[in-house]
C-alpha cells in the first residue's frame, strides 16, 4: 500500500501549486498522516540522484527541481513571454484554420481590412506558415502543428463547428455576405 499511497501522494505534489501540509495530503488521500509520513520518506528516497527533489517549505511538502538545474532552468524561463494575440490576429487565425489554404488577399477580402500585420506576426509565431501559391501566384497560408499543439487539437477535423457559432442577425447578415462573396472570389 505505501507505494501506492507514494504514487498518489507524488501526483497531489505534481499537480499543486503551493507547498501542501502532511494533513491535507492525509485528508486527500484518506491516510492517516503517519502514512503520509512513510510515504513522503519514501518518495523522498526514491527521487535521490534524479531532477526532482521533495522539500520542506512554508508549513507543507513541494517537488523542486534539483539545484544543479538552477542555471539551466534560469535560462529557459527567462525567456519573454508571447502576449496573447489581438483581435485582428485572432480573427486571420479562424480564417486560416478554417479555410486553408488561403491567401492574404483572401483573408483581407474576408475581414475587410489589410491583414498583412496579422499574417506576418502569426508567421512568426509558428501559429501559421506557406502553403504554396495561388493560380494568381499569391502564397498560401495554413495552420502548423503548433496551432495543434497549442489549442488542444488532435487533428483540424477537431476545429469548433463554426454552425455552432451564434452570431447576431445584423452580425450573421454581414458574416454571410462577406464569407459568399469570398468563396465567389475562390471560385474564380
Amino acid at each position: 500500500m505505501s507505494s501506492s499511497l507514494e504514487s498518489i501522494v507524488e501526483s497531489l505534489l505534481f499537480l499543486s501549486p503551493d507547498p501542501v501540509s502532511t494533513a491535507e495530503l492525509a485528508a486527500a488521500c484518506d491516510a492517516s498522516e503517519a502514512e503520509i509520513d512513510r510515504a513522503l520518506d519514501l518518495l523522498g528516497a526514491s527521487l535521490e540522484g534524479r531532477g526532482l527533489v521533495l522539500r520542506e517549505v512554508a508549513g507543507g511538502h513541494a517537488l523542486a527541481s534539483h539545484p544543479d538545474a538552477e542555471e539551466a532552468a534560469r535560462r529557459l524561463l527567462a525567456k519573454p513571454k508571447t502576449p496573447p494575440l489581438t483581435q485582428a490576429q485572432a480573427e486571420t487565425l479562424a480564417i486560416v484554420a478554417y479555410l486553408q489554404p488561403v491567401s492574404r488577399p483572401e483573408i483581407a477580402r474576408i475581414r475587410g481590412v489589410s491583414s498583412e500585420s496579422a499574417v506576418q506576426t502569426l508567421t512568426e509565431r509558428g501559429l501559421i506558415c506557406e502553403s504554396g501559391r495561388s493560380r494568381f501566384g499569391a502564397v498560401i497560408y495554413r495552420t502548423t502543428a503548433l496551432f495543434e499543439r497549442l489549442f488542444g487539437l488532435s487533428g483540424l477535423d477537431r476545429l469548433p463547428d463554426p454552425a455552432r457559432f451564434d452570431p447576431s442577425p445584423e452580425d450573421e447578415a454581414e458574416l454571410r455576405e462577406r464569407l459568399l462573396e469570398a468563396g465567389d472570389q475562390r471560385a474564380r
